[in-house]
């Protein structure tokens, strides 16, 4: 059989939904209007963070993180697939093939770990206001962040650049709608066990481990909102942690079914819709769970259109 490494083949071919031909247009459009609202309440989150002082806070400072990594993330693999539909072509150069897996492992590891690093921040926020600005100071912030970023990217780039090496067996048509690492995996002829066990070590450090965090941490946070006298009060907390723990569920427990499964199911379609549910929907619901549902968020919206008709 015909072996090539990887580096040697120049276009990669996507199957995508092809499978599909009825519904095939309702997921181009369901992804358009995903990736659209995406990019919309992200960069209006971004905004309004940056010119309101009153958000100057370490919780939109991590939500800002959130939604830059979220407009990476969506932005990474689904123009191109949306483009691709369109003229039909369904094809992809070998370095952008690359910087599509690398850019959307990078954007999704570094998202694990920031998630549970904003648990933490909440869980000190409620059960420690006291001591919180001493504890998640600017310094500290930036620490958090800058760590979730590196340990993001560098996780990517080891794994990237491990599947890279491999050699390729004449297929070049992949059978998902981006360069999903498992599905570049599917491609290679040569022994994958070392490239496997090593995003199964990352995997099980990026996903159950940081959600174990983010679970212990609404344990606490809990248990300190039953404590609040007012029902009304007690019932606002509980449905902002049930919206976030939501979100949490779907976007890990999605990556778990796609990393931890074991390597006998063959489970390539089910998981492209996997794939679309943590990679567009869990961004979409990000700004609008965590943000804009929030009175701060609402009242620096309107404070920053109310500036803009007086300024007319």
């Amino acid at each position: 059989m015909f072996q090539a490494n990887l580096t040697s083949v120049t276009m990669f071919s996507f199957l995508g939904f092809s499978h599909y031909p009825k519904v095939e247009i309702i997921i181009f459009v369901l992804c358009l209007l995903m990736y659209l609202i995406t990019l919309l309440g992200n960069m209006i989150l971004i905004s309004i963070t940056i010119l309101d002082s009153h958000l100057h806070t370490p919780m939109y400072f991590f939500l800002s993180n959130l939604s830059c990594l979220d407009i990476w993330y969506t932005s990474s693999a689904f123009p191109p697939m949306l483009i691709n539909f369109v003229s039909g072509e369904n094809t992809i150069s070998f370095l952008g093939c690359a910087a599509q897996m690398y850019f959307s492992l990078a954007m999704g590891s570094t998202e694990c770990v920031l998630l549970s690093m904003m648990a933490y921040d909440r869980y000190v926020a409620i059960c420690n206001p006291l001591r919180y600005p001493i504890i998640i100071n600017k310094r500290v912030c930036v620490q958090i962040a800058a760590g979730s970023w590196v340990t993001g990217c560098f996780t990517a780039l080891v794994e990237t650049v491990s599947v890279l090496q491999l050699s390729l067996c004449g297929n070049s048509v992949i059978n998902h709608f981006a360069c999903e690492i498992l599905a570049i995996l599917k491609l290679v002829c040569v022994d994958t066990s070392e490239v496997q066990l090593i995003i199964l070590v990352f995997t099980i450090l990026l996903v159950p481990m940081p959600m174990l965090l983010i679970c212990i941490s609404y344990v606490f946070i809990l248990s300190n909102i039953l404590r609040i006298s007012s029902v009304d009060g007690r019932s606002k907390a509980f449905s902002t942690c049930a919206a976030h723990l939501s979100v949490v569920v779907l976007f890990y427990g999605t990556a778990l079914s796609m990393y931890l499964k074991p390597s006998a199911i063959d489970s390539k379609e089910i998981d492209k819709f996997i794939a679309l549910v943590y990679g567009a929907l869990t961004p979409m619901l990000n700004p609008i769970i965590y943000s804009l549902r929030n009175k701060e968020v609402k009242a620096a919206v309107k404070k920053l259109l109310r500036r803009k008709e007086f300024n007319k």
